[in-house]
């Protein structure tokens, strides 16, 4: 601006300048002092309204050249990030309410049919009424008990507040292991397993507590929801310097919900909620994979639900 300013007044002072130049120069010394002024401008009105609460603001930057353009593009970042973290704690906020509603009602579940129970046999009954009774709240009494469990564990996990000690450990053990525990439960289930594994020794690095712990969550889960009659596909393979596990099954209810929902505590693959269980088993999961310095992740195709997780390789 001070060049063209000076080019200006050496045009006025210099007789033989011609009309052309002076116009030139006063059309340049317009250019470079209302340009800056329209550009701040525009700065200024989009930082007023992202002030007021329109995250939604984006500024065209297409006339803007420069420090502008640069200035224009941090604004509309500045934008999608707060408008990123507005519906991230929009989010959290949903979970949280929902938590408290599910957990809420699944404890005072079983806890109501305790106490009506409790009161049955404080009346006269048959000893057959008696022996039913009983029955209900050794039930109800292990279905409070494992949800306070999973309570605790899900907060220890997720805090980090459980040790773990990794260690060398045979995969084709592991899955083996797990899928014969869980072989009178599938079969109940009618789930047939499907197990594939390379012909060659893979090992991974995990913490065989917490590793079975993260299987028996999954395969559990398998069995309360997968469809009656279908297959559960499990499988491991080598992927660089990880182990990739993968767990595969039809679901038997329709699975119209987000993957990264169906993760979060206390939520269920059947939203009536009418299976047993605390909708903590991804959750745990999940977090358990993680403190064994893995990835854990979830995949629904139609009604095709996989569950993949990553641990580190070893020899």
């Amino acid at each position: 601006i001070s060049t063209a300013a000076g080019l200006l007044t050496l045009s006025c002072l210099n007789p033989y300048t011609s009309p052309l130049g002076f116009l030139i120069v006063l059309a340049l010394w317009a250019f470079l002092t209302v340009y800056p002024a329209w550009s701040l401008g525009k700065l200024r009105e989009t930082a007023r309204r992202m002030a007021q609460g329109n995250l939604q603001e984006k500024l065209d930057t297409t006339h803007l050249h420069g420090s502008f353009r640069q200035i224009a593009q941090d604004l509309n970042a500045l934008s999608q990030g707060a408008s990123l973290a507005v519906e991230r704690q929009l989010k959290s906020e949903r979970m949280k309410t929902e938590l408290i509603t599910n957990v809420s009602h699944d404890i005072k579940t079983p806890l109501t049919s305790i106490v009506n129970y409790v009161d049955l046999l404080q009346k006269p009954h048959t000893p057959a009424e008696g022996a039913q009774y009983l029955e209900v709240l050794a039930r109800q009494s292990q279905r409070l008990k494992k949800l306070t469990e999973d309570l605790v564990e899900m907060s220890k996990a997720s805090t980090g507040n459980i040790p773990c000690h990794l260690a060398r450990r045979s995969v084709r053990e592991l899955i083996d292991q797990t899928v014969g525990e869980y072989a009178e439960k599938l079969s109940a289930a009618r789930l047939e397993p499907v197990v594939t594994l390379p012909d060659e020794d893979l090992y991974c690095l995990c913490d065989g507590a917490l590793m079975w712990r993260v299987l028996d969550n999954l395969l559990s889960n398998a069995c309360k929801y997968a469809c009656a009659g279908t297959r559960l596909y499990i499988a491991a393979r080598r992927e660089g310097e990880t182990v990739a596990f993968s767990f595969k099954n039809i679901s038997r209810d329709a699975l119209n919900i987000d993957p990264d929902e169906l993760m979060e505590r206390f939520v269920r693959g059947d939203s009536s909620r009418t299976t047993e269980g605390s909708g903590l088993g991804l959750n745990i999961a999940k977090s358990l994979v993680e403190l064994q310095k893995g990835t854990f992740s979830i995949a629904i195709d139609g009604d095709l639900f996989k569950v993949g997780f990553v641990l580190p390789r070893t020899e």
